[in-house]
């Protein structure tokens, strides 16, 4: 190989090791918030259904859901190569969420509050945000350094 073979390479060995890092910067900010966001649903249900008014059982098991996304995305996020299918499957669930939160807003949900219609589409949008941040990322990642990268991605 000659010195701008082995500098090219080198050059993309960074790239898609940067790639990896923001990947999994992303995934672990997403394992935070929601996390967060299901610990609060489960200590606090009640108030925080008042608040947005929405059930408090209904708070208590996304709380409990959340959870152990938040734990599972986090694991993702702690690995030093995600495995791509699981990361799509995240990236999958996080537009599932955006896209149901709303409809959940606008056919579900009886009677929410005015704070209720503020944070349910802003959390959808905060998700739906993960989502392209993580599709984004993994688009960067080339094929050799997941070799498991279906086309398409």
């Amino acid at each position: 190989m000659s010195t701008a073979e082995l500098r090219s390479q080198a050059r993309t060995d960074r790239t898609e090791e940067n790639a990896v890092v923001w990947l999994r910067r992303f995934l672990a900010l997403d394992a935070a918030v929601t996390g967060a966001n299901g610990l609060a649903y489960l200590v606090a249900s009640g108030p925080i259904g008042r608040l947005l008014g929405v059930g408090s059982g209904l708070l208590l098991g996304l709380g409990a859901f959340l959870v152990l996304y938040g734990a599972g995305v986090g694991y993702l996020a702690g690995r030093s190569r995600p495995a791509v299918p699981l990361v799509k499957a995240v990236i999958e669930a996080n537009v599932l969420w955006a896209i149901l939160s709303v409809v959940a807003l606008t056919v579900w949900l009886d009677e929410p509050s005015t704070a209720g219609w503020i944070w349910i589409p802003m959390q959808a949008g905060t998700v739906g945000g993960f989502a392209v941040l993580q599709y984004m990322a993994l688009r960067r990642v080339s094929v050799r350094g997941f070799p498991d990268r279906a086309p398409g991605v």
